[in-house]
């Protein structure tokens, strides 16, 4: 599937978006090596701490579906932002533990703009895994 169409994607997930509070919605679309794309919308709670973003709903509803970890191929993120948007902190680190790093991850918005990039890329001198084997 082409960058294209993966940000597609993201937008139609982004329209179920539940924000009542801050009133931005973010879509992800989460595509697995079998070419089926996992939705997720961010989920605001009026407690701020347990409201959920796009990337993580993505990733956990594919987890949730039976699909493994670093089964992913590529994922891509939308937001009504003046440039593409970025995962947050948090975000990055679950996209880490359950991807590839250097999985492809595109960037948008809803005018358009694009920039691809990787986890590793948004992760620079990431802690994961492995350090725990260490």
């Amino acid at each position: 599937m082409d960058n294209t169409l993966l940000l597609q994607e993201a937008i139609k997930a982004r329209a179920a978006a539940y924000t009542p509070y801050s009133g931005f919605g973010v879509g992800a679309a989460l595509l697995d090596k079998e070419g089926h794309v996992h939705h997720g919308c961010n989920v605001e709670n009026a407690a701020y701490g347990p409201t959920n973003c796009a990337e993580r709903t993505a990733m956990f509803r594919a987890i949730a579906d039976g699909h493994a970890p670093g089964s992913f191929s590529a994922m891509a993120i939308v937001g009504d932002t003046e440039e593409p948007i970025a995962p947050c902190g948090v975000c990055r680190q679950v996209m880490l533990e359950l991807c590839d790093p250097d999985m492809p991850v595109i960037l948008g918005n809803l005018k358009g703009d694009i920039r691809e990039t990787t986890i590793r890329e948004l992760l620079p001198y990431a802690f994961g895994p492995a350090h725990l084997q260490e």
